[in-house]
């Protein structure tokens, strides 16, 4: 009618009418990086009284290129300039400690953040010979791990997945220096790293979950405590229902083949050393 194009003279919105509320979304999102945009839009509606939609925030978030920072469900994220080194345990038949250890990370729930655990198991006794927890996602909490793990024994094997973690220089470098030979599980194959994993879904149903921590050193002292029962009191049923200890302690045995002895055998002996160590209190009573 004015000759005018419809189009003209509708409202276009622009960034710059957003700049004052990006600015607080960011604002928001760096205090919580674990904030998703649901949750940041209820911070502004509550604390700011800021009345906004969540589709509103989820494209200002786009905008500026954030989002929640969480645990992605496969942590062993590969890096293509790595090595990746063959699977050594199939067909392996395990028949001593120390022959072969397993490796992985996990994350634990704290708060409302994430840590990470890394772990390393004796296959044989299901010892579990050396553990780290930390904030990040590093190598540095790997190497932590492994260096305790060193204190009680040298294995021949360490098994682990294909993560950056354990393909970085740093990892390699220091189990080549023991002379230890690096198994990786095959892509996909979590069953190639399965007790490891057993253990895992071990220590969370029966300490993690049980215990809503909050606080790191109370997680800390809690992990530390259920593998120190793991280790000396709870019996395996895979182990004749032998602890782990019984097995990995075994006198003069720590660096020694066992192929002479099998579970049961060894079940046996521990039960007859315990028989001859408690035969003096035995007689005392009856004196």
């Amino acid at each position: 009618m004015l000759g005018i194009n419809r189009s003209n003279i509708y409202y276009k919105h622009k960034i710059a009418n957003d700049v004052w509320l990006i600015n607080l979304v960011r604002d928001i999102w760096l205090k919580h990086t674990f904030y998703g945009y649901r949750k940041i839009t209820a911070v502004l509606r509550l604390d700011y009284k800021i009345l906004v939609n969540s589709k509103r925030v989820l494209g200002l978030m786009r905008i500026v290129g954030i989002q929640a920072i969480y645990p992605k469900p496969n942590l062993s994220l590969t890096n293509c300039n790595n090595k990746i080194y063959s699977y050594l345990l199939r067909d392996l038949k395990i028949i001593k400690i120390n022959q072969v250890w397993m490796t992985d990370i996990t994350y634990l729930k704290l708060g409302t953040r994430y840590v990470y655990l890394v772990a390393l198991i004796d296959v044989y006794s299901r010892y579990i010979v050396g553990w780290s927890l930390s904030f990040t996602l590093d190598t540095e909490n790997c190497i932590d791990a492994l260096n305790k793990a060193l204190k009680l024994g040298t294995p021949e094997i360490i098994n682990s997945d294909q993560g950056c973690q354990f393909t970085s220089d740093v990892w390699i470098t220091t189990v080549n220096a023991y002379n230890i030979k690096i198994s990786m599980d095959g892509k996909g194959r979590c069953k190639d790293n399965i007790y490891i994993e057993r253990f895992w879904r071990t220590i969370k149903y029966e300490a993690i979950y049980l215990n809503e921590y909050t606080d790191f050193t109370k997680l800390y002292n809690g992990i530390k405590e259920y593998i120190n029962f793991y280790n000396n009191q709870r019996p395996h049923q895979s182990l004749s229902y032998l602890k782990p200890r019984e097995i990995y302690m075994v006198p003069n045995s720590r660096h020694t083949d066992l192929d002479y002895c099998n579970r049961k055998t060894l079940l046996s002996s521990v039960l007859r050393m315990n028989s001859l160590a408690l035969a003096p209190d035995k007689q005392s009573l009856c004196d």
